[in-house]
């Protein structure tokens, strides 16, 4: 009678239990009970471009933003996920578009479709100190991938050759309560899916005097060296510096930045300068424009189209951006660029010049 006994007692108290076994075969155990708060947005960004060079296949050359010719397309469009509570936090910005496709192309699999994933704990209950792991937004130069944060809608040569995205880990450290250090654990130069077996690392300091001015400076160092990179023998150096002023009708920014690769044949360096100018006539109406310049001597970033070796250019460009609604923006932009050397191919033939004109819908929520 006894095992009879403790049987029934066994069963009495599985009957009582206030929880409840996880099936882990299946996915469905993580709690209903919130614990913080999850917020959900979006961000739809299409453009229409027109190149007046006329690129046989479609794509411009150079930018994998806004970077197809003659044709209403999508740039970005995305959905964001962000989870939030007082020691953690956690963030997904699964992503689509014709940017998506050209700056994702050397990642594998799901991994195309990532524009942020990580989480992040706060190690201090008293004080703002996170460490986050995952897929991160770059700190380099003054523009990112999501337009309605700049000033003109197209981007520069700028960030297009530095990453828009890193994977690794994230430490940030308020040094004052105008002063924010970030310290970045890399799998290296823009790549999630780690491309050999060396770390990079980078900083970024922000300093923010007042609610005018925004001054950031980030570095890098790492060994790029890989399968698809096999004249990258050493590090990689890369500094960049850039402002950010907004007050009354005004708002301006600037980047300069300097990066240099050990490569089989010696060291190459490739250098960026822009400015971009924003002046509002109304709420609603603004008129922008920019000047820039790249230089790659060696072409660790650019490789030209033509038979040219290195890739140095000048850009001006000139926009109009209407706010139609809080979250609804309309723009349309001229852009032109300048070669010493013919770097640039229209109708069959090797030229120095290339221009193009952009209209854009920007919707977010």
């Amino acid at each position: 009678m006894k095992p009879l006994l403790f049987l029934a007692i066994f069963f009495a108290i599985l009957n009582t239990a206030h929880g409840q076994i996880v099936n882990t075969a299946v996915m469905d155990s993580t709690s209903m009970n919130h614990q913080g708060k999850v917020t959900i947005g979006g961000y739809i960004d299409t453009y229409y471009s027109y190149d007046f060079n006329k690129p046989a296949d479609g794509n411009r050359p150079y930018f994998v933003s806004m970077g197809r010719h003659n044709e209403v397309n999508v740039n970005l469009a995305y959905i964001d996920i962000k989870y939030s509570s007082t020691r953690l936090r956690a963030r997904f910005v699964p992503g689509f578009g014709s940017y998506m496709n050209s700056n994702y192309a050397a990642e594998e699999g799901t991994l195309k479709n990532i524009v942020e994933a990580n989480a992040g704990l706060k190690i201090f209950a008293n004080k703002n100190i996170w460490l986050d792991f995952g897929v991160f937004g770059s700190p380099f130069t003054n523009e990112s991938a999501i337009s309605k944060d700049h000033l003109a809608y197209t981007r520069s040569f700028a960030p297009e050759y530095v990453p828009y995205y890193m994977s690794g880990a994230k430490l940030t450290l308020p040094l004052s309560q105008k002063v924010n250090l970030y310290l970045y654990a890399l799998n290296g130069w823009q790549q999630i899916k780690d491309q050999n077996s060396n770390k990079a690392f980078s900083t970024q300091i922000e300093y923010r005097p007042n609610n005018s001015w925004l001054i950031n400076w980030n570095t890098y160092v790492g060994k790029e060296s890989s399968a698809s990179e096999p004249t990258f023998v050493g590090q990689r150096l890369f500094t960049d510096a850039y402002f950010i002023y907004t007050k009354n009708r005004w708002a301006m920014t600037g980047d300069v930045y300097v990066g240099s690769q050990e490569q089989a044949g010696g060291k190459a360096v490739w250098w960026n300068a822009n400015l971009i100018a924003q002046y509002s006539l109304t709420e609603k109406l603004s008129v922008v424009s920019r000047i820039e310049y790249f230089d790659d001597e060696k072409s660790v970033q650019i490789v030209p189209i033509t038979s040219v070796e290195g890739f140095s250019a000048y850009g001006s460009s000139l926009g109009i951006n209407y706010r139609v609604a809080e979250n609804f923006m309309f723009r349309t932009e001229g852009r032109v660029f300048f070669s010493d050397d013919e770097v640039y191919f229209r109708d069959g033939q090797n030229t120095t010049t290339s221009s193009m004109l952009t209209t854009n819908f920007t919707v977010w929520f």
